[in-house]
């Protein structure tokens, strides 16, 4: 098994986790006129706690620590009611707003800039190894009750409904 700095550290081209928050902060007010603090926001925004802890879980997963890595993210799901895959690539500057019912499958990729709203779903369609889960590029928006399935990509600045 990894050691605990393998978890920890970030690649070098890898943004901290403290970085990484605080953009996924900073895009929050940016495209939620309804934000009114950050207090506000971290403790009360899921889609914020979900990609958090996601960012853990990620670590945990690609350093090898793949039980640890689900039930981390099991955890979350309970509490924010968002179940994203650890291994999930999620990119910078991700925003989920309203959170509920939101579901990114294992090998998902999502953009920098990227928002999807409640009850969207980034699933696979297939029982095979491999890539099962879309792609979204940089500056997509997903809305309310969307469902991408198939290891499709969606293109850069793409409104999905």
């Amino acid at each position: 098994m990894p050691d605990a700095m393998t978890i920890i550290a970030p690649t070098p081209a890898e943004p901290g986790l403290l970085a990484l928050l605080k953009e996924d902060l900073a895009c929050v007010f940016q495209r939620d006129p309804a934000a009114r603090s950050t207090l506000e926001v971290l403790t009360t925004y899921p889609g914020v706690h979900a990609i958090l802890l996601h960012r853990v879980s990620h670590r945990l997963w690609r350093a090898g620590w793949r039980y640890p890595a689900r039930l981390l993210s099991f955890a979350v799901r309970l509490f924010t009611n968002v179940d994203i895959h650890p291994g999930a690539v999620i990119g910078r500057r991700f925003f989920i707003d309203h959170g509920a019912c939101v579901v990114i499958g294992e090998t998902a990729e999502v953009g920098d800039d990227v928002t999807l709203y409640h009850g969207v779903t980034l699933g696979g369609t297939s029982w095979k190894q491999g890539k099962r889960h879309p792609t979204l590029s940089d500056g997509v928006v997903v809305g309310a009750g969307a469902k991408i399935l198939g290891p499709i990509v969606v293109g850069p600045r793409v409104r999905v409904g």
